[in-house]
């Protein structure tokens, strides 16, 4: 979201941000089956955001089948916080799949700009994507899946003033305090979010083939 120059597609992205502006002042449409989000998630019930800056919020479930294989991936325990770090990414694209199958987010593209003309089905945004992120990792934390991390408010970078804003789900590492911004926003539903230093992040960090 961070553009350095104006970009080719910037018409496109202002125009999606003055579809969503109501959204984002708190004047949303309460006759379209919106539902209030869920403040303690479990696995048998939760809420998940969609439709851009949480228009659309749903509740769903996962079967106990379904969440056991969030538990596989958690398998054998991580012996240091680097590889629960990538636990938790595989988590997340692994739920991105089984939650995208129920609330027709398969198709969810990375960024914005591709998904408002291309994706069939319903499309997040970044405030809908760190969200469930921190819905998904709550539920983790929980169930005693984080060993080496705990859960963080969701952060965000940019306010028109130093680029486009941005928000992404946070994790803290538990021995020494270092935040890790756990962002499934810039690529396709499914694909695993990337997992940078909080600090970096924040100075405007995308990686290598982000989608914007």
């Amino acid at each position: 979201m961070n553009f350095q120059k104006i970009h080719p597609s910037l018409i496109s992205l202002t125009l999606l941000l003055l579809m969503t502006a109501p959204a984002q002042a708190g004047f949303l449409d309460h006759d379209n089956n919106k539902k209030p989000p869920i403040k303690d998630p479990v696995p048998s019930l939760f809420s998940v955001c969609y439709q851009h800056t949480c228009t659309m919020i749903d509740h769903i479930g996962l079967s106990q089948q379904q969440w056991q294989g969030v538990q596989e991936r958690f398998k054998p325990a991580a012996g240091n916080a680097e590889e629960e770090r990538r636990q938790i990414a595989s988590a997340i694209a692994y739920l991105e799949i089984e939650v995208g199958g129920q609330i027709n987010s398969l198709d969810d593209r990375g960024g914005n700009l591709e998904g408002v003309f291309k994706a069939k089905g319903n499309q997040l945004d970044c405030i809908d994507e760190s969200t469930n992120s921190t819905t998904y990792m709550t539920m983790m934390e929980r169930d005693g899946l984080l060993k080496f991390h705990s859960v963080q408010p969701r952060a965000t970078r940019g306010f028109f003033v130093m680029g486009w804003p941005h928000s992404t789900a946070v994790i803290s590492e538990s021995a020494t305090g270092k935040q890790w911004a756990v962002d499934s926003w810039f690529f396709d539903n499914g694909a695993e979010p990337t997992i940078v230093m909080l600090k970096k992040w924040r100075s405007g960090w995308s990686p290598e083939g982000a989608k914007h």
